[in-house]
């Protein structure tokens, strides 16, 4: 218990910092009263929009509060199962203490996302104020909000799944926390993603397409709700999303703690609550924690610095808080006189398959590519290339280039797995991805603060700054599209690795030993496991046409019905206000039946057609989703920068024929990586956990 009251401190600490952050944060100045005027509408939005997404979940969490209290009562199952259940640690009767857990779940998830999301609408403003003295004191400001983010989701994460074990000690009830934050998380990143996309395609195909302005300019009127959008679908939604993960892969690794798994399938070993084992997944992201403080101090750079330099500088940092989280770890398992050494290895797996797959996500995303000697691969600039041929071409070269992107993920997924069950069998796997997201503090504040070196730039064009802060801002903007994609690829990797271990989970309650697929249920229910990820993408794409569409229509309403906008007649301003509301409301309705579907789908097949139909799903759904997942995150990722990478005045520029094309993939490239691909990890892990709560009732 001692051990756990560390994980606990730790997280504390992860608190402090990210308190201390956001207060060095605020002293920054805020400049002009135009940058202020515009952060305040930034402001104003992403909040009307968060008590709007919240007020409609709090319905949500509240009817699926009392389901898990009525329903999930063990005590009608047969005596069989009813033992099973009792000797890996579960309660025969846990639906109030799951109900309690699961709205503990939820709430941390919110409260996560509202909190990066609040610091981010500052930090833009102060972001773009810095640029105006340097890259280096905007990279401060920006990677410090992030680093809000980052410190927050893990600090949150770990207190509360180890305060839930020290009261419950029981890895039946904890599940229920990560049925709370992964409902949470998916609602937010579909909404969020919906919102986000539908104000950005509108912004881009009206104002720089059809009306030939720069981007973020202050005429267009959906560049307000574009940059509310940068909060509340790459900050807001992002947060509740990698919460979720970062939990799901501690609850996953405690429960397969108490299962063995054999040749002949899986059973209970002797139930331990104080197991070093169960205890081992909240040590190392305690260690993860302060090694992602650590790492922060490292993240420097020059005023001049390239592409290639802004990478190594956020490298270093993340390499850093590896190196320091892998000793910690090394150290801690040495000391155990019950854990074995190989649980080191696992870990150091885990670390390395996401280094490797992050990696990966910066060559196929980046414009910089990879360089060995006159070898060279730079799948982001040949995009850029193919544009000079026409909007087509840009189309068909991202879509190769995301397909081919799933190789080098996909192989470094089985080499782990493959390693992780030969060092510790299935619960090694479960604990890979725990090293996987270790060191998320500060993966995800490099991830996050994208999204507000985004919204600087934008302020900084429409509060008509200087031209050089806008391109120092692009410079970190491009930067932070890679590292955006390097975080969803970590996020996808884990979610594989967790899913996983949940189906491990879910096969002890259930008693599937097997998935047999020449068992026609099995294979029915693989099929839909298969399908459902498309399904969901297909309706989240949709959502975002439609709600583009509208904001499309009325870009060009009021260009064509208010005097003098279009040409920028002095004091004629756009109503931005409506924009907002447009993305809102088509953001808002859409979420709904997506969210639905990882929550219902599972049920039904498992009440349908049974436990081992429900086992296929899962298993179809980790592999469809896994690859889905992996293409629309690089896919879109390396359509942004090829754009980006034409408007550095490569390929003809701004304003060129190759410009319209690149615009044009990058369009459909954001609801790609920013709306559908990251929320399918979620999707994994949600009718994972869904499964592991409601899967006895199905025997």
């Amino acid at each position: 218990m001692d051990s756990i009251l560390l994980a606990i401190a730790a997280g504390a600490v992860g608190l402090v910092v990210a308190g201390l952050l956001a207060m060095r944060i605020l002293r920054q100045p805020q400049g002009n009263d135009t940058v202020r005027e515009i952060g305040e509408l930034i402001q104003e939005g992403s909040a009307a929009f968060i008590r709007k997404e919240y007020s409609i979940l709090a319905g949500f969490v509240v009817v699926i509060f009392a389901v898990l209290a009525i329903f999930i009562d063990y005590n009608i199952l047969d005596n069989a199962t009813i033992d099973r259940l009792n000797d890996g640690g579960a309660m025969s009767s846990d639906g109030p203490w799951t109900a309690i857990a699961y709205l503990f779940g939820a709430i941390g998830s919110a409260l996560a996302g509202f909190i990066g999301m609040s610091i981010a609408v500052r930090g833009n403003t102060r972001t773009a104020t810095a640029a105006q003295t340097g890259l280096n004191k905007a990279l401060q400001v920006a990677f410090s909000t992030g680093g809000v983010m980052g410190l927050t989701v893990v600090g949150i994460g770990i207190i509360g799944v180890s305060v839930l074990w020290i009261v419950f000690e029981n890895p039946n009830v904890i599940a229920g926390f990560g049925f709370g934050a992964s409902s949470i998380a998916l609602f937010a990143r579909v909404g969020g993603g919906i919102y986000t996309k539908a104000a950005d395609v509108g912004a881009d195909l009206v104002g720089k397409v059809e009306a030939g302005l720069d981007e973020d300019d202050p005429r267009n009127p959906a560049v307000i709700a574009d940059n509310v959008g940068d909060n509340v679908g790459d900050v807001a939604g992002m947060g509740a999303d990698l919460f979720e993960s970062y939990v799901g892969s501690i609850i996953a690794t405690i429960s397969l703690a108490f299962f063995a798994v054999t040749a002949t399938g899986v059973t209970p070993i002797p139930y331990d609550v104080d197991s070093d084992r169960a205890i081992l997944p909240l040590i190392i992201a305690g260690i993860g924690i302060i090694s992602s403080v650590i790492g922060m101090q490292l993240v420097r750079t020059g005023d001049n610095a390239d592409m290639g330099k802004l990478l190594w500088t956020l490298r270093y940092g993340i390499f850093g808080a590896g190196a320091l989280s892998l000793i910690g770890t090394g150290l801690y398992i040495n000391s155990s006189d019950t854990l074995e050494f190989d649980l080191f290895w696992v870990v150091v797996v885990g670390l390395v398959v996401g280094q490797v797959i992050g990696t990966s996500t910066e060559w196929f995303t980046s414009y910089e590519g990879l360089k060995i000697g006159k070898f060279e691969f730079n799948p982001v600039r040949w995009i850029a290339s193919q544009s000079e041929t026409g909007h087509p071409s840009t189309i068909i070269a991202g879509i190769s280039v995301g397909l081919y992107s799933t190789v080098i993920p996909a192989l470094a997924i089985v080499v782990g797995i493959y390693l992780a069950n030969e060092l510790a069998g299935l619960y090694g796997v479960g604990l890979a991805a725990v090293g996987m997201l270790s060191t998320l503090g500060i993966t995800l504040a490099t991830d996050a603060y994208g999204p507000v070196a985004d919204n600087a730039g934008g302020i900084a064009e429409q509060a008509h700054l200087a031209p050089e802060v806008r391109q120092r801002t692009d410079a970190l903007d491009a930067l932070g599209n890679t590292t955006a994609a390097t975080g969803k690829g970590f996020a996808i990797g884990s979610a594989v690795l967790t899913a996983l271990a949940l189906l491990v989970a879910y096969a002890f309650v259930t008693g599937v030993t097997e998935l047999d697929l020449l068992n026609p249920k099995v294979l029915m229910g693989t099929i839909i496991g298969g399908l459902l990820p498309f399904l969901f993408s297909g309706l989240t794409m949709q959502a975002v046409g439609t709600a583009a569409g509208a904001m499309i229509e009325e870009v060009r309403r009021q260009f064509r019905e208010i005097p003098g906008l279009r040409e920028g007649a002095p004091g004629v301003k756009p109503d931005a206000a409506r924009a907002v509301a447009i993305s809102t409301q088509g953001s808002l309705k859409a979420m709904i039946v997506p969210g639905l579907i990882a929550i219902v789908a599972p049920i039904a097949i498992g009440a349908i057609m049974g436990a081992e139909a429900l086992g296929g799903l899962l298993a179809g759904s980790i592999v469809s989703g896994f690859l889905l997942a992996i293409f629309m995150a690089n896919a879109g990722g390396a359509w942004d920068n090829a754009k980006k990478y034409v408007e550095l005045g490569n390929f003809g520029g701004k304003g060129s024929d190759t410009h319209a094309a690149a615009v044009t993939g990058d369009t459909v490239g954001d609801p790609f990586k920013d709306t559908s691909g990251p929320a399918i990890n979620i999707l994994l892990k949600l009718m994972a956990i869904v499964s592991l709560i409601f899967g006895p009732l199905f025997v």
